[in-house]
């Protein structure tokens, strides 16, 4: 009988998504896969960085998500940046598609992690940022690890 692993483990996020866009809000999905590419995945050679969502015929596609190739996979590995499968319910994939044609906002993977031996993408509901926006962002950043040193040395 197979053993299951149960909780859940962080795999890679995207970094970069946060400092671009404001996330609204989150989603998590399921990612259609081949057998090495997930045994790749479990190695942690997969990026996030440029990845972004594409709605085509009512379905739900991640472009830009780089797996890298699994060394011992021969004549059974894919593409490295092929378009991949997400997985949602339709009424899911319905609503992501009714607030994306909103001005601005767009489906950026956040986060890739296994659930109970499953992997699992997080989608951010996001808008863009300005540029005077991540400009705030940093000095407030900045200010925050000011304070927390301040306290330190006074302690």
């Amino acid at each position: 009988m197979a053993v299951s692993k149960k909780g859940t483990k962080q795999i890679t996020s995207n970094k970069k998504a946060w400092h671009d866009y404001f996330v609204e809000d989150r989603y998590e999905c399921g990612i259609e896969l081949f057998g090495t590419e997930v045994k790749s995945i479990r190695q942690g050679t997969v990026s996030l960085k440029d990845s972004y969502c594409i709605f085509k015929d009512g379905e739900l596609f991640v472009k830009g998500m780089h797996i890298s190739p699994y060394e011992k996979g021969n004549i059974f590995n894919k593409d490295p940046l092929r378009i991949r499968k997400l997985l949602l319910h339709k009424k899911e994939i319905l609503n992501l598609f009714g607030k994306t044609k909103q001005d601005g906002y767009t489906l950026v993977p956040l986060s890739l992690y296994f659930k109970n031996a499953r992997v699992k993408l997080e989608l951010g509901l996001c808008k863009g940022k300005k540029l005077y926006d991540k400009r705030a962002a940093a000095a407030k950043r900045d200010a925050a690890r000011e304070m927390d040193r301040a306290l330190k040395s006074r302690r």
